[in-house]
């Protein structure tokens, strides 16, 4: 990566579930049909001023059986992206889902093998075509779905499935990262983890408060090895499941990274826990710009690392999501004008996303409340999509009369490319290949 890199990404979530699950494929490169447009969406990155994309490999479908992986789609994009036109990709390995022939998914006995067999495999296959590789989006995220509240496979809930799922995620990204690095000594490692940022509206709340923003901490400070005796949560896992050995192991086989993502959306990433009829609520709480210096100079305090934002956006009109390209940069801009280490921008997604509930029937599968945001009836009733469009893209999705989605570059892809053109922070420079 040389300079500083203007980042877009395309939504990729790609969750397959076993048999029996209570939902249906959640392939967002289908549902937003990229899987017939990539060229075109591919030449908008590009169009817009990005010098790189964050893109999914897709792990369920490329991974078909235990040793087999079939490549074909991910090289023809891929050598289009790179060397057609021009842009670095910033590969994301594991994005919330697993094969499912592996039926224990993140807390299978076998994950952190087949996991990094599968990240070697495409270190040697993309050398020198894809060189930056995302082990495992978002850990944290990854453990509230599949291991907290039974979403996504393995569909644990409960704590104790966090920490089961949580520990599987930290061994597998160990092992990913040893065996790209072996297929690849050219690879970067780009570790990306959502913010974490509790409030509480009473005292009472406060200690809970501050126990989530450490729990959102823990699956890095895990696979760097830091959860020693002396952590303030190794008690709290021994409590909920993991063992003596398991914690010592994973510091043993410590990971470092090239560079720490960081993920931050300012109307869901803070939050204010609330309690109702005795049941804690989290309520998504926007702090604007406010919360991403904090996240990014927290991220860089805690493990003094290179950072890249590699995903931010607004849910809203083109007006307000115009306001955070500018809000957000303008920050990144401050953030590295005073020394802090950044080294990217991305936006994500680089356009509209289907809402996560369309693949349960609707129902809600967020942890957190959104104040003041109105949706509409979202139903299974009917095969229209525009219900679940999320307006979080510079180019907006619009369902047309055939159900298909066309693409519509909004003013805030206006204001993204001229900032990419213009505004490069000062202090800021991105080493690579």
């Amino acid at each position: 990566m040389h300079g500083f890199g203007w980042i877009l990404g395309i939504e990729d979530t790609c969750v397959y579930p076993h048999a029996g699950a209570r939902m249906q494929p959640l392939d967002e490169f289908e549902l937003t049909e990229h899987n017939r447009r990539w060229r075109d969406d591919l030449k908008m990155a590009r169009d817009l001023g990005a010098d790189s994309i964050r893109y999914g490999a897709q792990w369920p479908l490329v991974h078909t059986r235990p040793g087999r992986f079939e490549w074909g789609r991910l090289e023809e994009r891929f050598d289009f992206a790179v060397n057609d036109l021009g842009l670095q990709v910033i590969a994301d390995l594991v994005h919330y889902g697993t094969p499912t022939w592996l039926s224990g998914s993140f807390a299978d006995p076998d994950y952190p093998q087949v996991v990094a067999d599968y990240a070697g495999s495409f270190a040697a296959r993309f050398a020198g075509l894809v060189d930056a590789v995302t082990p495992l989006n978002e850990p944290v995220t990854t453990a509230s779905f599949c291991g907290l509240r039974g979403v996504w496979p393995p569909a644990l809930t409960g704590w104790r499935g966090w920490t089961a799922v949580t520990l599987g995620i930290a061994r597998g990204i160990q092992s990913s990262i040893v065996a790209v690095r072996d297929a690849n000594p050219h690879a970067q490692i780009v570790h990306v983890e959502a913010s974490a940022i509790y409030e509480a509206d009473t005292e009472a709340l406060s200690e809970h408060a501050r126990h989530l923003e450490s729990i959102g901490m823990l699956p890095t400070d895990l696979l760097t090895g830091r959860v020693t005796p002396q952590h303030d949560e190794y008690a709290w896992l021994i409590e909920n499941g993991a063992s003596a050995a398991e914690l010592d192991d994973l510091v043993r086989n410590a990971a470092t990274f090239d560079y720490l993502g960081v993920n931050y959306y300012p109307d869901l990433t803070p939050r204010t826990l609330t309690e109702t009829g005795g049941a804690v609520e989290q309520h998504a709480t926007n702090q604007w710009t406010k919360g991403l210096v904090d996240s990014v100079r927290g991220f860089i305090r805690r493990y003094e690392s290179p950072v890249i934002v590699t995903e931010t956006s607004i849910e809203g009109s083109d007006r307000v999501r115009g306001d955070w390209v500018d809000g957000s940069i303008d920050a990144v801009r401050r953030l590295a004008a005073g020394g802090a280490d950044v080294r990217g921008y991305t936006w994500w997604p680089m356009f509209d996303f289907i809402d996560w509930s369309y693949a349960s029937g609707g129902r809600n599968v967020e942890e957190f409340q959104v104040e003041d945001r109105v949706v509409a009836a979202r139903t299974s009733e009917t095969s229209s999509k525009t219900p679940f469009l999320r307006r979080m893209g510079l180019v907006r999705l619009e369902e047309q009369v055939d159900g298909s989605l066309s693409r519509v570059p909004t003013a805030a892809a206006e204001r993204f490319a001229l900032q990419a053109k213009n505004s490069t922070p000062s202090g800021a420079a991105m080493e690579g290949h």
